[in-house]
């Protein structure tokens, strides 16, 4: 009789953690990060039809990499978990801390009970009237939280990219410095990103609308990227 094969926990999750990590580290990266009018998202992402970016409720954007049928379906849930919560109280009840908690409870149960993790990373923010109570959370695959300050990179260059934006990043910076700052940090040295490549928006607190999201693209993108 053959003896079972055993693999114990910790090593199990550490197999996991790796899986998920190389997947992530596959995709191309991603950047958030404050500006003086709000909270500005930037994705290397030449698809029309993908969107890496995406509005969940008035106030709160997400942003995510890895796989694109998994955290889409996140970000369908997100949305519904918004609606619900806004139509059964009121819209000023939906908060991003609230949704960055739920998905953290999904991920960290897919995690821990699943075959396999979802390879996904996301940023889930939040703009306020000032800048100072804005919010941005970073979820990890295992359904790690963490409140970042002032901006948040993902994706396959995520530490590198982070070094560059903590060189430039500074409050107060308008649209054109925070998309140009984004922009340099997520070409690197030695490569240039166009117009083309970028999927951009940003979480307007000045925007006159209750839904403060709205997707810079086109002659807008390309004026704001001209030096």
């Amino acid at each position: 009789m053959t003896t079972p094969y055993y693999v114990g926990p910790e090593q199990v999750m550490k197999d996991r953690a790796d899986y998920a990590r190389k997947g992530i580290a596959r995709g191309r990266s991603v950047v958030v990060l404050q500006i003086s009018t709000g909270i500005l998202f930037v994705a290397e992402n030449p698809s029309r039809a993908l969107h890496k970016v995406s509005e969940i409720y008035d106030r709160i954007g997400f942003a995510a990499v890895g796989k694109y049928n998994e955290f889409e379906l996140l970000r369908v849930a997100g949305v519904r978990l918004a609606d619900l919560r806004g139509y059964a109280y009121d819209r000023r009840d939906v908060a991003g801390r609230a949704l960055a908690n739920a998905y953290a409870q999904t991920l960290g149960s897919v995690f821990t009970t699943e075959q396999k993790p979802y390879e996904v990373e996301i940023i889930v923010a939040e703009v306020a009237d000032t800048s100072e109570n804005d919010q941005i959370y970073r979820l990890t695959y295992d359904g790690s939280v963490a409140d970042e300050q002032g901006f948040a990179a993902m994706g396959g260059s995520a530490e590198s990219i982070s070094n560059r934006l903590t060189e430039g990043w500074r409050s107060g910076l308008s649209l054109k410095e925070g998309l140009s700052l984004a922009v340099n940090a997520l070409a690197g040295e030695g490569r240039a990103i166009s117009g083309e490549m970028l999927e951009v928006a940003v979480l307007n607190r000045e925007r006159s609308s209750r839904r403060k999201f709205e997707r810079i693209s086109g002659i807008s993108l390309d004026s704001l990227l001209a030096k």
